[in-house]
């Protein structure tokens, strides 16, 4: 059974993406913050990452930043999920090391299958 980590404030959206994962037969680890999720990541090394962007603190790209360039993370896949939708927000979120983007509202089989994606490689 994969790990996930999600990394998100928002406890509506950790509720909703945990519900769904969990369904699907995957574990889930939170972390609130993006300080919290880099140090989750380092300690738990999940299968894979969802990340939000938009945190107090440490925000999304950063987190995403230092969990691909380090090496004992860089080989876990990180999804950014948010809201942001923008073309730019895209390309520098990739630009960051993350390897999918997905906006909220998210959808629970594009959810599946984009994770299954970065698991497989």
């Amino acid at each position: 059974m994969a790990r996930i980590l999600i990394v998100d404030d928002s406890p509506t959206e950790m509720f909703k993406l945990s519900a769904m994962l969990e369904k699907n037969g995957y574990q889930v680890i939170k972390a609130e913050n993006g300080a919290d999720g880099v140090a989750l990541a380092r300690q738990e090394k999940p299968d894979a990452v969802l990340m939000d962007i938009v945190m107090p603190g440490l925000n999304g790209f950063q987190a995403t930043r230092q969990l691909t360039k380090d090496s004992e993370t860089s080989s876990i896949p990180v999804v950014i999920v948010t809201t942001k939708d923008q073309e730019t927000d895209k390309v520098w979120g990739k630009r960051q090391g993350a390897r999918d983007y997905l906006t909220k509202p998210i959808d629970e089989s594009t959810l599946v299958s984009t994770l299954k994606a970065v698991l497989a490689g």
